[in-house]
C-alpha cells in the first residue's frame, strides 16, 4: 500500500494500465482463471493482491493491476468477454483505467482544515483526482477555494430546507462525479440523497464517537482526561457514522494539553486520515465486504 511520496512529484499518468477488482465465493481456481483470461487477452499482470475471509466457505477478494496496450479502446470488449469468467465463479467485478482520474466533489461547512488540505494535496499531484466542485452550506470558504481554481457553490442547508438543498446538490452531482468527500460537512445526509447520488461518499469525523457526541466533543474529552485523540474515515451509509471504516489514526495526548491543543491535534489527524482514505479510493485499493473494507 502506498502513502504520499516525499517531496512534491506528480503522480505518473499510467497509460494502458488497468485495474480489476472482484469478489466472489472462495473456491479453487479463481486466481488461475483471472490470470489466464488476462494473459490470453494480451495483458501483462503487474501486481495481484488477494484476501479470503475464511479458509473454507469464505469470500475471496482480489485487486489485479495489469498493462494492456490500447486499453482505452479494448476495455469495453475486455469487460464483455470477462463475463463468462465472472458467471462461472459468481463474481462481482469492475475494470478501471488508471489513466483516468476520479471526478470528485467536496462538501464542506465552515471548518477549512480538511477541505484545504485535499485541495492542496491535489494541486501538488499527491491525489490522483479531478476536483470538479466544492459545495458548502456556508459562503465562508469561497475565496480560499477559488484560489485553487475550483468552482465553489454555496447551497444553504438547514433542517427546515434540507429537501430543497439536497435536490439542488443532486442536480449538480448526479452523473457528474465518481466520489463525494464530506470534508467536515456538518449536515445530515438523508437516505433519499444516498439512494439518488449514484456514487460513494466518504466522511471524516473525530474518533470520540459514540462517547462524546454534540457540539463540544474536545472539551468533554478534556474533562474526562482522554489519552488518545483520533479520526475515522468511512463510507457513508444510512446508519449515521456507522459505515465501513477505511482508515483511522490516533495521537497520544496527556493532562498538559489544553482544549485548543486537542482541537489542533485532532485536526491534524483528520487531515491525514481523510487524505489517505481518498487516495486509496482513487487508486481503487478498497473493496467493501459487508460493513467492512479490505484495503490492498
Amino acid at each position: 500500500m502506498t502513502g504520499f511520496p516525499p517531496g512534491a512529484p506528480k503522480l505518473p499518468r499510467h497509460k494502458d494500465i488497468g485495474r480489476l477488482l472482484l469478489n466472489c465465493p472462495d473456491r479453487r481456481g479463481v486466481i488461475a482463471a483471472v490470470s489466464t483470461f488476462l494473459t490470453n487477452s494480451g495483458a501483462n499482470i503487474i501486481s495481484l493482491d488477494q484476501h479470503s475471509t475464511a479458509p473454507e466457505d469464505g469470500v475471496f477478494l482480489q485487486r489485479t493491476v495489469f498493462h494492456l496496450p490500447g486499453l482505452a479502446a479494448a476495455q469495453p470488449e475486455l469487460e464483455r468477454e470477462f463475463q463468462s469468467v465472472a458467471q462461472e465463479f459468481d463474481m462481482d467485478y469492475r475494470f478501471t483505467d488508471a489513466s483516468r482520474p476520479k471526478r470528485v466533489a467536496i462538501m464542506a461547512s465552515t471548518a477549512d482544515h480538511c477541505l484545504l488540505d485535499l485541495l492542496w494535496r491535489n494541486r501538488r499531484g499527491e491525489l490522483d483526482m479531478t476536483v470538479v466542485m466544492v459545495i458548502s452550506n456556508h459562503a465562508d470558504l469561497a475565496e480560499q477555494v477559488r484560489a485553487f481554481g475550483v468552482p465553489f457553490v454555496h447551497i444553504p442547508a438547514t433542517r427546515d430546507i434540507r429537501e430543497q438543498a439536497e435536490q439542488r446538490q443532486l442536480e449538480l452531482l448526479k452523473g457528474n462525479v465518481d466520489l463525494v468527500v464530506l470534508a467536515r460537512y456538518m449536515q445530515i445526509i438523508t437516505p433519499a440523497f444516498l439512494d439518488a447520488i449514484g456514487c460513494p461518499l466518504i466522511n471524516i469525523h473525530h474518533s470520540f464517537l459514540p462517547a462524546f457526541v454534540g457540539a463540544t466533543p474536545y472539551r468533554r474529552a478534556k474533562e474526562r482526561g482522554v489519552k488518545l485523540v483520533g479520526a475515522t474515515a468511512h463510507y457513508v451509509t444510512e446508519d449515521l457514522d456507522e459505515g465501513p471504516i477505511i482508515e483511522q489514526d490516533v495521537v497520544r495526548v496527556d493532562h498538559t494539553h489544553s482544549v485548543e491543543e486537542l482541537v489542533r491535534l485532532g485536526a491534524d489527524v483528520e487531515r491525514a486520515v481523510l487524505s489517505r482514505a481518498v487516495l486509496w479510493h482513487c487508486q481503487d485499493r478498497i473493496l467493501r465486504h459487508g460493513n467492512e473494507t479490505v484495503v490492498f
